[in-house]
């Protein structure tokens, strides 16, 4: 594995591990704008239990280089997954983040494939296959 691809898995389970226990914490009010309206599941609930996994999945890729490829792909899902929350907090026109104007959430939607690219790029699975 290269030291980019690396950096990268270690940078991202790290910012996962701290996005998770914000989640739980400090931020759980502004995570629940994300939560679309029509979700059939309590926006704590699911504010919760998402935090919960990106900690896993963030302390799984950092921990468990061996797994990286796995995890990278579960992570990659994992965005595309929670991607109709970024969709509902721009279409439902609510602020949480600084994300306060319809552009600014607009040009946080491009961000999502830069996550997704990352998580498979960190995992090995994007990219030029490395020597080693």
């Amino acid at each position: 594995m290269s030291v980019g691809r690396d950096l990268v898995r270690v940078v991202l389970g790290t910012a996962m591990v701290g996005a998770g226990i914000s989640h739980l914490t400090v931020a759980r009010e502004e995570f629940r704008a994300q939560v679309p309206s029509w979700f059939p599941v309590d926006e704590d609930t699911t504010v919760l239990a998402s935090g919960v996994v990106e900690v896993a999945l963030g302390a799984a890729f950092v921990a468990l280089p061996r797994r990286r490829r796995l995890i990278g792909t579960v992570l990659g899902a994992f965005y595309v997954g929670v991607f109709p929350g970024n969709l509902a907090q721009y279409s439902e026109h609510r602020d949480a983040f600084g994300l306060d104007t319809d552009q600014k959430r607009l040009v946080r939607l491009f961000f999502q494939p830069v996550l997704v690219a990352a998580a498979l790029y960190g995992g090995g699975r994007l990219g030029a296959r490395d020597s080693s």
